[in-house]
């Protein structure tokens, strides 16, 4: 990857990133039981994508609603 880890990146690419975030593991659910030896470095793509999405003001946590809303169950608050 060309440019810092802390530059925008451009409209598609976010939205592609978003995409392809929905349909990670959600870090609660890597362990090594499942994963085998490789499951910290699984971890560790996580939070690469967590925060890129972060630098370019996207939470997390909201992707896989904003992606999938069908399968995202409604808020009670």
């Amino acid at each position: 990857m060309n440019g810092k880890m802390s530059d925008k990146i451009n409209d598609d690419a976010l939205q592609a990133l978003k995409i392809a975030f929905s349909y990670m593991p959600k870090a609660i659910e890597v362990n090594k039981y499942d994963y085998g030896d490789d499951y910290q470095r699984v971890l560790e793509h996580i939070e690469r994508v967590r925060e890129t999405l972060l630098i370019n003001d996207v939470d997390p946590d909201e992707v896989a609603g904003e992606i999938n809303p069908q399968h995202t169950p409604n808020s009670c608050y």
